[in-house]
């Protein structure tokens, strides 16, 4: 065998810090490679190559930069430690610091250096190799770890709940602040509160009430893909996920990044189990406390809740406690805000604007006409109706073209 193969072979096997980047397909079949060549079997270094290719290439053609980037996205103890401001031992940053000499010396093993070593003259793919500092670019991951995040969130920045886990949205929204128009005042006090909640400032769980269709959900989206890149992240929460908070939060509590838990289209019953759940978060109990995460709700409802003839006259004694408690969760979120339902001038300001944005051909006079007939067909005028509107004029034209 290639005695500096066999070195790379070691070194790879040798792994403490980042064992869990050989969990993948793709750092396995490299290993496989690595191995094929202690004995002279052409045909298997001739697979265990092509395997490997293969791999690297569903995510990269260039094996420094797909290394690089499991390394800084590893969940790994050293970088739990740091994210948790716990003491790391001298011995445990020597293995951190050898285990990055060791991996920049795999990520820059090249195609040529191993075909070389492979009794065969048919073709076999190549790949590329970027030079990094490993060292370098783990220091500074570290050191912006507030920013960058580790793990999971680290790679994604989006995620739902299922089965109590916080699981990444793969293809999230992409919409951005800069699509949205209209609602400026509303959506500056989300941004400023936002904006605190990421300064470590104090910020305040936030509810945006108002007409479907208004831009509640846009906005709380576009705020957190404008703010990813420093150490924002949201997670969308389902009403009847209500009782997992409490123990999201206390799993997110000492993350080094800053959290959106996000309830859409939010509404109780008045006898609905989670409307405790929630209040209970609200108010603040001793599970459900964490400076790094902030709870933006949305509703329909100004009072969250779906009033019944007999909730206001039925034969509970003490009807108007009851009633006045249901109403006044809203009053636990300390930042509250109204979306309503445009009227004439703003509607067409969105239309008129969307058209600009997406470069409508048509005159102001001709989309004020077709834009009010629209809105009339859809039961009013909405941000949604402005969207759905132009979408509907872009798809016209570029048939009658």
């Amino acid at each position: 065998m290639n005695d500096k193969l066999q070195e790379l072979h070691f070194k790879l096997s040798s792994l403490v810090i980042f064992r869990d980047i050989m969990n993948c397909r793709t750092m396995q079949s490299l290993e496989r490679l690595l191995s094929s060549f202690d004995d002279d079997d052409t045909s298997s270094q001739i697979q265990a190559y092509s395997d490997f290719v293969s791999n690297l290439y569903r995510h990269h053609n260039d094996l420094s930069s797909y290394i690089l980037t499991l390394i800084l996205e590893d969940e790994n103890i050293y970088m739990i430690r740091k994210a948790h401001k716990l003491e790391i031992s001298d011995k445990m940053h020597e293995c951190l610091v050898n285990e990055l000499e060791s991996l920049q010396c795999i990520a820059e093993m090249t195609s040529e250096m191993v075909r070389r070593n492979i009794a065969y003259d048919g073709f076999l793919p190549e790949w590329d190799n970027t030079p990094y500092d490993f060292k370098a670019e783990y220091k500074n991951r570290v050191d912006n770890i507030e920013r960058y995040g580790y793990g999971i969130y680290a790679k994604y920045y989006m995620f739902i709940v299922k089965e109590s886990n916080i699981v990444p949205v793969k293809y999230p929204d992409e919409i951005k602040l800069s699509q949205l128009i209209g609602y400026e005042k509303q959506r500056q006090l989300i941004i400023d509160n936002t904006l605190a909640l990421i300064n470590g400032k104090p910020a305040s769980n936030v509810l945006l009430t108002g007409d479907a269709g208004t831009g509640k959900s846009s906005s709380v989206k576009a705020i957190a893909n404008e703010f990813r890149d420093r150490g924002l992240r949201i997670i969308e929460v389902r009403k009847d996920q209500l009782r997992d908070i409490p123990v999201i939060i206390d799993n997110l509590s000492k993350n080094p990044l800053k959290f959106i838990l996000f309830i859409d289209d939010l509404s109780f019953a008045s006898d609905d189990d989670n409307f405790g759940a929630l209040k209970a978060i609200l108010e603040g109990s001793v599970s459900a406390r964490a400076d790094n995460i902030a709870i933006y709700a949305t509703s329909n409802r100004r009072h969250l809740v779906k009033e019944s003839f007999s909730d206001r006259d039925g034969d509970d004694m003490h009807r108007n406690d009851t009633v006045q408690e249901l109403i006044s969760l809203s009053e636990r979120f300390g930042l509250k805000i109204a979306f309503s339902r445009p009227n004439k001038a703003e509607y067409l300001e969105i239309v008129f604007g969307l058209a600009k944005q997406y470069k409508l051909d048509m005159s102001e006079e001709e989309l004020e006409k077709e834009a009010e007939r629209y809105a009339v067909g859809r039961s009013g005028r909405s941000a949604r109706a402005a969207k759905q509107f132009i979408d509907k004029m872009l798809t016209c034209h570029d048939t009658l073209k």
